[in-house]
């Protein structure tokens, strides 16, 4: 079970570049474990880093400043999380502390995987998500406000209304992943295992 929210509000730090992949998001040396936990450590490491250790953070990255550090929502570019369908990527993501993430486009597959771990994939229009970061850039210490009630994302003084389907936002607000969702169904599933005896 991830873990559950129905609005959320958080420092927001701005991520602007295009077709970032699932490998860019946790590079493949890192999905050695099976559960689902200390994954964020090594979210963007690549980026993130100067070493293979992860001991010298690189100062030129976003997530390094110290205004961005407690971020809790990510701006970025369109088609995020292509490449690679695993499901370590959204879960890096989640550990590392994400609840949203604001983009024109995102892969699909990811698309749910996201929602699984909790996080809520926010698509807006290019010219809305480039007006989010001017807030963000332009404020330091931004937050932006998510209600999945709503629909509703507020960013300063605008509100962006988007969609998300009806049982995205449930597995989210009740922090649902396939397990919790198959344990709805156990007095049927065991309806059914007792008529094959």
């Amino acid at each position: 079970m991830s873990q559950s929210w129905k609005n959320h509000k958080g420092i927001a730090v701005p991520l602007y570049q295009k077709d970032i992949d699932t490998d860019q998001i946790l590079p493949k040396q890192f999905m050695k474990k099976v559960e689902r936990t200390g994954f964020g450590k090594h979210l963007f490491h690549n980026w993130r880093y100067l070493d293979e250790d992860g001991l010298e953070e690189n100062p030129d990255f976003v997530f390094n400043q110290s205004r961005y550090r407690n971020a809790s929502i990510l701006v970025t570019g369109e088609n995020f999380g292509c490449g690679s369908s695993r499901e370590h990527a959204p879960w890096s993501l989640s550990d590392f502390g994400f609840r949203a993430i604001v983009a024109p486009s995102f892969a699909d597959i990811f698309f749910g995987n996201c929602a699984k771990n909790g996080i809520a994939l926010i698509r807006l229009s290019l010219k809305e998500v480039e007006e989010i970061l001017t807030y963000v850039n332009e404020n330091e210490g931004a937050e932006i406000f998510v209600d999945l009630v709503t629909l509703v994302l507020v960013a300063g003084t605008k509100e962006y209304h988007f969609t998300l389907s009806e049982s995205l936002v449930e597995r989210i607000t009740n922090g649902w992943d396939d397990i919790d969702l198959t344990m709805k169904f156990l007095s049927k599933i065991k309806e059914f295992e007792s008529s094959l005896v």
